[in-house]
C-alpha cells in the first residue's frame, strides 16, 4: 500500500464510546431495513480451514 494515512490512530484508539461524535449519522429507519438485502458471502477458501495472520509483522 503506497497511501500513508494521516489519521492519528493512537488518539482515535484512546477515545471512549461516549467521546465519539456520531451526531451527523442519521438514525436507521424501518424503511432502511425494509429495503435491505442479505447477501451470502462468497469465499474461495474451503470451509473448515482457518488462516491466522500474525498482526505483529
Amino acid at each position: 500500500m503506497t497511501n500513508i494515512s494521516k489519521t492519528n490512530w493512537d488518539k482515535l484508539d484512546a477515545l471512549s464510546e461516549s467521546e465519539i461524535d456520531v451526531s451527523d449519522i442519521p438514525p436507521l429507519t424501518e424503511d432502511f431495513f425494509n429495503k435491505s438485502r442479505w447477501w451470502k458471502p462468497v469465499s474461495s477458501a474451503p470451509m473448515g480451514k482457518l488462516t491466522v495472520f500474525d498482526t505483529n509483522v
